[in-house]
């Protein structure tokens, strides 16, 4: 066996409080990854747990493992190519020993044979439904061995060519997001992917209907007619792909059914609680594509036209230069003969109150929009509609507006631009009939020399339920309640108010939580976390504290409170980041997400389970939070009347 190694979490300078020492009984136990965790890694991964007591040695697979003085571990291997993952694990004090044969399961993931053709089933794309224009060619793709010829056999007997398209291998996600070695995202290129396009074409089975028959106004479900939707058709065969080299062939059934949809526009309206539960935000989000970011905002009413189907993405047509994509569920088709949409803007209105303006948009349809946010400036932007403003109303002289102005940028959308005289604090949106009500909050009266004084703000202790989990076992939901109550207690002592999102040990949905901070007309949204790792990333290199926002505004507040994390508790800065996180995406108030300090890693856990270590975390969010105010007050940016 080898000697033990010394690979630790960088913590070099790290004011964590010291690890305490544990002496009980000797027993391996393993935390991550579970018997029932399907590991996602290409060569190496992290496996972590306890033993009980800190003076054991500990090896697996040969390699000695820095065992911390309560008896935590955590580790980097090599995994092998097989499907499954055995981990030999041997402890060992002075007057006992254990031994254990630890088994896990990896992800399923196509691995080329050596010799001959062969052809990838599983990376046949599209899969599964899809209802698509049958004037519109629709992108398929597959991986088959390199220099060969791929096609694609129809069911009406047409045969679509595949061409080579070679592209760099693709890193996972986790890799391609929170790597900080760019070395492992150079990796091979290779010509086994190919493409081609098909059109006009049924394949497989007929699917259904677009949206599965239902429709209605106002979100009554009425059959819709099945030709507005897609052109039904008989059982046919499936589609069959073939990859030939020389005499041999690999072939497979394409697992795709495919309907056609005619030229009658399929107007569908928005509703994201199709259930009736009420448990919803009444916001449909919006996609680039598939599987994207969040990247619209679209409330329960608005209306627009469907232009095609992937599975259970629907895309459609924001105006003739936009798309996005959005969940099939939560679009309701309406009758066939609805109007196509077509807005006209012919005036705003604007009303200050105490702590908004309120801009009132009269539209002829509840069509698309999006607000784009800068640092002093908001912009709405209303898709398939036409300005014809003659009347902007300012409703009075309010200092925090400078100005208003329009522009028809594109011949089908309308941009209307608020021009403010302190910094973007928060804005909101809803339909009040067909009038389109965008709400934009006044920064709060901030005194610089106590700039928390009667400040509201809703501090959240994220999860449960999920939520990462420590090598001793200790659950993240805990370590985030037990700062996240140090923290209320230092933001009351300044004079702040704050609502806790949970004050025990039980489990809160996401969509409460925000809800909430709304309800209560919250200034300042702070949801406190822990980080872990996806599989595959080297927790040595890749620890550290980092903050979460979304929305523009709250970058300063981020910033801040980073800067104060990395000082208070003396590990690796990971930096600020974007992140499309349900508690970061409140347009109402400024909101971030802070990830402290790692669950996966012993040393840092120890930290979380202590006074001094819970401590350290909420002082350095409350200084990140009470810098952030001053440097606003000290601004004049929010001592707008």
């Amino acid at each position: 066996m080898e000697g033990a190694r010394t690979d630790r979490p960088d913590t070099i300078g790290a004011k964590l409080p010291p690890v305490p020492a544990a002496r009980g009984p000797l027993a391996i136990s393993v935390i991550y990854p579970s018997t029932s965790d399907l590991v996602d890694a290409r060569d190496s991964n992290f496996i972590f747990g306890s033993l009980g007591t800190g003076d054991a040695t500990l090896f697996i697979n040969g390699r000695g493992v820095p065992v911390e003085p309560n008896g935590t571990w955590i580790a980097w291997l090599p995994v092998p190519a097989d499907s499954v993952i055995q981990y030999d694990i041997t402890a060992r004090t002075a007057t006992d020993s254990a031994h254990l044969v630890y088994t896990a399961k990896r992800v399923f993931r196509f691995t080329p044979p050596a010799q001959g053709v062969w052809l990838d089933s599983t990376s046949m794309t599209p899969r599964g439904s899809a209802w698509w224009p049958s004037d519109e060619f629709l992108p398929v793709s597959v991986r088959a061995v390199e220099g060969a010829e791929v096609r694609v056999l129809l069911p009406n007997g047409t045969i679509v060519p595949l061409r080579a398209s070679p592209q760099n291998e693709d890193a996972p996600w986790g890799v391609r997001a929170f790597d900080r070695d760019t070395t492992n995202l150079v990796l091979p290129r290779k010509a086994d992917r190919y493409v081609g396009a098909i059109r006009g074409v049924v394949v497989g089975e007929y699917p259904g209907p677009l949206l599965g028959g239902q429709g209605g106004q106002g979100g009554q479900n009425k059959p819709a007619t099945p030709a507005a939707t897609a052109s039904p058709a008989p059982t046919v065969s499936s589609a069959i792909v073939e990859a030939i080299v020389g005499a041999d062939t690999a072939r497979a059934t394409w697992n795709f059914r495919l309907a056609l949809l005619d030229s009658t526009p399929v107007i569908v309206e928005f509703n994201d609680d199709t259930a009736h539960k009420g448990d919803t935000d009444s916001l449909t989000i919006g996609r680039t594509r598939p599987g994207a970011t969040y990247h619209w905002f679209m409330p329960t009413g608005t209306r627009t036209v469907a232009t095609g189907r992937l599975g259970d993405d629907l895309r459609v047509r924001l105006s003739k230069g936009t798309e996005a994509w959005v969940p099939a569920a939560d679009a309701l088709q309406l009758p066939t003969g609805t109007p196509a949409l077509r807005a006209t803007v012919s005036s705003v209105t604007l009303t200050p109150f105490t702590d908004r303006l309120a801009l009132r948009v009269p539209l002829s349809q509840r069509i698309p929009f999006r607000v784009e946010e800068g640092e002093k400036q908001l912009t709405l932007r209303l898709y398939n509609s036409l300005g014809d403003l003659d009347w902007m109303r300012y409703g009075g002289t309010d200092p925090y507006l400078k100005r208003m102005s329009w522009e028809q940028e594109t011949n089908d959308e309308v941009t209307i631009r608020l021009d403010l005289a302190g910094p973007v604090w928060g804005y909101r949106t809803r339909w009040s009939g067909n009038d389109l009500i965008f709400e934009v909050r006044r920064p709060p009266h901030i005194d610089k020399d106590a700039p928390l004084e009667g400040r509201r703000i809703v501090v959240d202790p994220g999860h449960p339920p999920a939520g990462a989990m420590g090598p001793s076992g200790f659950r993240e939901a805990q370590a985030n309640l037990a700062v996240a109550l140090k923290l209320r207690e230092l933001l009351q002592a300044k004079g702040a108010t704050v609502i806790m999102t949970r004050t025990t040990d039980s489990a809160v949905d996401l969509w409460p939580r925000v809800k909430l901070a709304d309800t209560v007309n919250a200034e300042l949204l702070v949801s406190i976390h822990n980080n872990a790792l996806p599989d595959g990333l080297n927790p040595f290199t890749n620890s550290g504290s980092s903050v979460f926002y979304n929305q523009p505004r709250s970058v300063p507040l981020a910033m801040a409170v980073q800067r104060a994390l990395v000082r208070r508790l003396g590990i690796r800065d990971l930096g600020v980041s974007r992140g499309d996180l349900a508690l970061v995406r409140p347009t109402w108030m400024p909101s971030v997400l802070t990830e402290g300090l790692f669950m996966m890693l012993p040393q840092q856990e120890a930290a979380l389970r202590s006074e001094a270590g819970q401590a350290l975390y909420a002082e350095a969010v409350f200084d990140g939070i009470e810098t952030f105010l001053r440097d606003v007050a000290g601004e004049g940016g929010a001592d707008v009347p």
